[in-house]
């Protein structure tokens, strides 16, 4: 079997779009998944393989250019016990294949702030999410400091788009309520501004970074648009689409922590929302200046959302 000079782990949204984006500019490109369901074009192949076995993705990726991290393994109660394994694994694969390594991240890392995140910001986590995506990156940067592999990550903030699942984070967790015309049970102060990050900016940047050796050895923040609050948000998707003006009860933090006693992924949900207590921005002003990424254009990127989000949670 012939081997593709880009290999993307995980076909979730990010994955999908970075591999139409690479085939689009006549690249040939290898997705692998645990079930190898992802859809494959002449310039696509798919592939089924479990991402934490090293030896499988060194032997996929033989002879690739770049290996993209776009895993996203279940649920956060999981994460402690899938991403160690995988991690290492990718890690593994680079090392061996000679690929660079272009991770996929977030900004949990970063813990609460009170200023614009930039990606040379420290990273100061306060949840063991932010704290296990944090060592990720520092391992990465060790192995390339010490010249066993070339890395570098994107990191984003909360996604929207189209291709995102109405049940996949809290703005299209709202909005599957909110499209519907049903009052939305939301977690935080709803009026907070907050950076939302569009998928195909997501998967844009990842490409750049793979193809441009400037970008290995450190993160780079993903373009977002001005912070948008959660209210708003919901308001112009409603708008967009002809919904109803959306409303939102804020659940009480002690309701929520109460209910986390018992729903472990309450717990981990509440452990993140510090991003929504305070304007949680992202200044990512020099990936834009280095690559030349500039983010969606935010009415069109939610008229688009909108109409994909609402046919989705039509009856």
């Amino acid at each position: 079997m012939s081997r593709a000079p880009h290999v993307i782990v995980g076909a979730g949204p990010v994955g999908s779009s970075l591999a139409r984006i690479l085939a689009g500019d006549g690249e040939s490109v290898i997705v692998i998944t645990r079930s190898g369901s992802a859809p494959g074009t002449d310039s696509i192949t798919s592939i089924a393989a479990d991402a934490s076995d090293p030896e499988a993705l060194t032997r996929i990726a033989a002879g690739a250019a770049v290996i993209y991290n776009c895993a996203n393994p279940g649920s956060y109660t999981q994460w402690e016990r899938l991403w160690p394994p995988m991690a290492s694994a990718l890690l593994a694969a680079a090392e061996s294949t000679g690929a660079v390594l272009v991770t996929m991240s977030n900004l949990y890392g970063y813990g609460p702030v009170t200023v614009p995140m930039t990606a040379q910001m420290p990273l100061r986590p306060t949840d063991h999410k932010g704290a296990l995506r944090a060592k990720m990156w520092d391992d990465a940067r060790a192995a390339h400091e010490a010249g066993r592999i070339r890395a570098t990550e994107a990191r984003a903030s909360d996604y929207i788009g189209p291709t995102l699942p109405v049940a996949s984070g809290l703005l299209a967790r709202y909005a599957q309520s909110t499209l519907a015309g049903k009052p939305a049970s939301v977690f935080a102060d709803p009026d907070v501004p907050h950076a939302w990050t569009a998928i195909d900016d997501v998967a844009r940047t990842l490409a750049a970074l793979g193809r441009d050796e400037r970008a290995w050895g450190r993160p780079w923040l993903v373009p977002s648009n001005p912070p948008v609050s959660v209210r708003d948000a919901l308001r112009e998707l409603s708008t967009a689409v002809g919904a109803p003006e959306p409303r939102l009860r804020v659940v009480p933090r002690w309701l929520l922590q109460t209910g986390s006693l018992v729903v472990p992924l309450l717990r981990e949900v509440d452990g993140m929302l510090y991003q929504f207590d305070a304007p949680f921005e992202v200044d990512a002003s020099e990936t834009e200046q280095t690559f030349g990424i500039r983010p969606a254009h935010w009415d069109q990127l939610i008229a688009t959302t909108a109409r994909a989000w609402q046919q989705r949670v039509q009856p």
